[in-house]
């Protein structure tokens, strides 16, 4: 995640709060993101700005098109079928690759972020805290490590962060409550941890597909949660 403050330039600095306030919902999807506005709120150049914007749009947070500026990626029903299937696909690779490829020191670093995500309060709003986002993506950015092509590390890293955006603007239909409670979440993670130290790609790639497929089940709200 976020680097400190006093190792980055202001570009990332202002990205990664910018990400904070469209993951958090403070700035709503398809918002325009205008320059002199985020210049002035955040306390930095046009410049750096644009930058960071266009950093974020690499992470399928922001979207630009010609002469319409940059503006918040908006959620639709379809957007979320077609990130769906994509990370399904990008994420299994991934992590067969990972596992595959993955040393000692990988399996260590995957053991520690599931141990930082299993201690770390959800909260208790219906949002998960910030806390919680940040050790909940640390552990599925370790699990990807392992694979040696970083072209595929950071594609499934983007559609992850796309898929944060949509899991901030979305709830659990009636059917899939059950599947996201703590419980059952944290019992899907150790799951997955499971298979990957006992380097088992197929009950892995099984596991996280079963993970993915849960966001099938969420129905787009235009109303803030928290």
């Amino acid at each position: 995640m976020a680097r400190g403050a006093g190792q980055q330039t202001r570009s990332e600095v202002v990205q990664d709060r910018i990400r904070a306030d469209i993951l958090g919902g403070r700035l709503r999807p398809g918002r325009r993101l205008k320059f002199p506005e985020l210049s002035e709120q955040y306390g930095v150049s046009t410049g750096a700005v644009r930058e960071a914007l266009l950093k974020l749009v690499a992470k399928n947070l922001v979207s630009s098109e010609a002469h319409h500026g940059f503006q918040v990626t908006d959620v639709t029903a379809r957007g979320l079928a077609d990130l769906t299937d994509t990370r399904t696909e990008i994420e299994s690779l991934t992590l067969s690759r990972a596992i595959s490829e993955g040393g000692l020191a990988w399996q260590a670093r995957v053991l520690a972020a599931h141990h930082t995500f299993e201690q770390t309060p959800r909260g208790d709003g219906d949002q998960p805290s910030e806390d919680w986002l940040i050790a909940h993506a640390d552990f599925h950015t370790a699990l990807l490590a392992g694979c040696a092509n970083p072209r595929l590390r950071d594609l499934a890293a983007s559609l992850r962060e796309e898929a944060e955006l949509y899991r901030r603007w979305s709830r659990p239909t009636p059917e899939e409550t059950q599947r996201w409670t703590d419980e059952a979440v944290h019992k899907e993670h150790r799951d997955l941890l499971a298979a990957v130290m006992a380097r088992d790609g197929e009950r892995a790639d099984a596991v996280l597909r079963r993970m993915i497929s849960s966001t099938s089940g969420m129905v787009l709200d235009t109303e803030p949660h928290a």
